[in-house]
């Protein structure tokens, strides 16, 4: 009988295989990954054409029996189209659920700042609770339930902002950027005329639903110390007193940190979280849920900027 494979062998290999297809992103799906392990969701806000929809499908693609499903939001959106609806059968002449795509295991909401506020806000019980409320009453999701949602940061016309509540059920926010040539000459080479099939479509599985739901159990075991505790309290509670800044992090945003940070060491083959990973994995957990004062983007400071300073300021513990 082999022994179970160790939890960061495990994520080395769903790494491989999504970064087979995402060429020149190691260190995105590396924070993803960190996400999804901490069981949080994650916002990807980047221009069209920079992978964020072939790196979900990748992702779901590599984990065996994992369901995956796709929402392109609309203005015309409904929640009822996110949630799903009771419809009458007339065989019988009573009311039967069918269940919207919320009910999956890695969601894609492409372009999530399209629909209105109303359907943005269907989301918010799911990512939050891991259960929707449909007609009163509640339905579980599954236990591995994972949102990667997309928004284009240039386009403005017909869009509709997403509100601070629902930034705060984000763990993440990233960004993917453009890649370096040779990794552009490397996604053409794979997408060339003699390939019949898109790269996505030949990723094979590399682990399965349990193994993830492993994984979380792993990171959730990964130490925290009083020290390590304390630092991430202070760091939060250093935007709440930063100049410049409207709102600050809540308490969702300390325990956020600390989750993906335990998984972030957790990949690294760690058994206690040091002050490294929360420093590394600060920036994308913490800069979304700030807004700044309307004076300070004419200074060209950001939010990242904000927590790029305090993690310079507060104090490591030793």
């Amino acid at each position: 009988m082999t022994s179970p494979r160790p939890p960061a062998e495990l994520v080395k290999e769903l790494h491989r295989s999504v970064t087979a297809v995402i060429h020149g992103q190691d260190g995105v799906v590396n924070r993803i990954l960190a996400a999804m392990i901490a069981g949080g969701h994650v916002l990807l806000e980047d221009v069209p054409g920079t992978g964020k929809t072939t790196l979900a499908k990748a992702l779901a693609r590599s984990i065996h029996g994992a369901e995956f499903k796709r929402l392109q939001f609309t203005p015309d959106l409904l929640p009822s189209d996110v949630l799903g609806v009771s419809i009458l059968d007339p065989r019988d002449n009573s009311f039967q659920f069918h269940p919207g795509p919320i009910f999956t295991n890695v969601l894609l909401v492409d372009e999530i700042n399209r629909a209105s506020p109303r359907t943005q806000s269907a989301l918010l019980e799911a990512m939050a609770e891991g259960q929707a409320t449909v007609e009163g009453t509640r339905r579980k999701l599954h236990d591995f339930f994972f949102v990667i949602a997309t928004q284009n940061p240039i386009e403005f016309r017909g869009t509709y902002p997403l509100p601070e509540a629902q930034m705060d059920r984000f763990s993440m926010q990233c960004a993917l950027g453009y890649v370096a040539p040779e990794d552009e000459v490397a996604i053409l080479a794979a997408q060339a005329s003699d390939h019949a099939t898109h790269p996505v479509d030949r990723v094979s599985p590399v682990i399965d639903l349990s193994q993830v739901l492993a994984l979380r159990a792993a990171a959730a075991k990964v130490r925290v110390s009083d020290e390590i505790r304390r630092y991430i309290v202070d760091m939060i509670g250093a935007t709440r007193g930063a100049p410049n800044v409207q709102l600050a992090a809540s308490p969702r945003a300390s325990i956020a940190l600390m989750k993906t940070a335990q998984a972030l060491a957790m990949m690294e083959g760690l058994e206690f979280v040091s002050p490294d990973q929360v420093n590394a994995i600060a920036p994308e957990v913490v800069a979304h849920r700030l807004v700044l004062e309307p004076q300070a983007g004419f200074s060209g400071l950001s939010a990242t900027d904000v927590v790029r300073e305090i993690i310079d300021s507060v104090p490591k513990p030793q």
